[in-house]
């Protein structure tokens, strides 16, 4: 503001790059880092923020330049190789990606971000072997990395995995037997093997373990309509609405259900709750109109299907 510039060591411009940064303010982290520079012209620090920088404005190829130079100053900077990865994914390059990543996991001394990195290219790489082994890897260091153990069980889901995925489920749930992201993965896998009662067992673990989860109500609400509980199932997905802003999925699921029961003054009530809270959700829309013409009420099918 008073266009005054003091002196600040290097790890100090670093700091308030990396504060600039975090809060989106890049043209503020530009001026702090020019600044930077200017005072400090060989820190490698500062050079690496330089490099972020220029990735954020998608200039790879000056990012490539200030990160080979900063290589030579100072080569075992797991960050270099880290950054390097970042720019050959971007590129969709996954291959390139993945050897800077083994190159940074050789050096470095915590390895968990790296590994989950590395999940995530060969994720993207639809390698979904290789990313397990780098997910189960992350989970196994910590049990509570829970965005880490939804992407193993999206490798499994695709390798058809059963049984490994229930086991690092249970391998989770023995650390933490109130777990109720656990309980609820648990609860899914189950569902898909059919074993529908052990699968309520595992969701109503999950509910227990929090009783405001609203994915453990929902998911038991569907597991209870597959098993012709309708009227249980209701109950959870309202529960799930007690649990959580209103939702248009969940109003279409409770519509569902009373169309089952033939309620149909509720069913579409219901329905159009649903279509209200979110005009541009197309299931809903056509949960209604299938409905509509059920009741052979082709006046109002034609006044809706407009809308729609």
């Amino acid at each position: 503001k008073t266009n005054l510039i003091y002196f600040f060591d290097a790890q100090e411009f670093e700091d308030i790059i990396i504060h600039y940064l975090g809060f989106g303010e890049k043209q503020l982290a530009k001026k702090a880092l020019k600044m930077g520079l200017e005072q400090h012209p060989s820190s490698h620090g500062l050079m690496l923020l330089q490099s972020e920088i220029l990735i954020l404005d998608e200039k790879y190829d000056v990012a490539l330049q200030v990160l080979e130079y900063v290589e030579k100053l100072n080569p075992y900077d797991e960050e270099i190789h880290l950054q390097k990865a970042s720019i050959a994914s971007k590129k969709g390059d996954h291959k390139s990606s993945i050897n800077y990543l083994h190159q940074a996991l050789r050096i470095s001394e915590d390895p968990g971000e790296i590994w989950n990195l590395l999940g995530m290219e060969h994720l993207l790489a639809e390698e979904y072997e290789e990313a397990s082994c780098f997910f189960k890897n992350c989970v196994n260091e910590n049990p509570e990395d829970y965005p880490s153990l939804f992407n193993l069980m999206h490798c499994y889901e695709q390798l058809e995995k059963t049984e490994p995925a229930i086991e690092a489920l249970n391998e989770i749930l023995e650390h933490d037997p109130y777990c109720e992201v656990a309980w609820h993965q648990l609860g899914k896998v189950l569902i898909k093997t059919r074993r529908t009662k052990e699968a309520l067992s595992a969701l109503d673990f999950a509910i227990i373990s929090d009783d405001t989860f609203t994915g453990a109500y929902i998911e038991k609400g569907k597991l209870l309509e597959t098993l012709g509980r309708i009227n249980e199932a209701i109950d959870n997905y309202k529960l799930a609405l007690n649990t959580t802003e209103p939702s248009a999925f969940i109003y279409k699921c409770i519509g569902r259900c009373h169309e089952n029961l033939g309620n149909f003054q509720l069913t579409k009530e219901f329905y159009l709750k649903s279509i209200n809270l979110e005009p541009g959700n197309e299931n809903s829309w056509e949960s209604l109109l299938l409905f509509l013409v059920t009741q052979k009420d082709l006046k109002k099918v034609k006044y809706y299907l407009k809308k729609a």
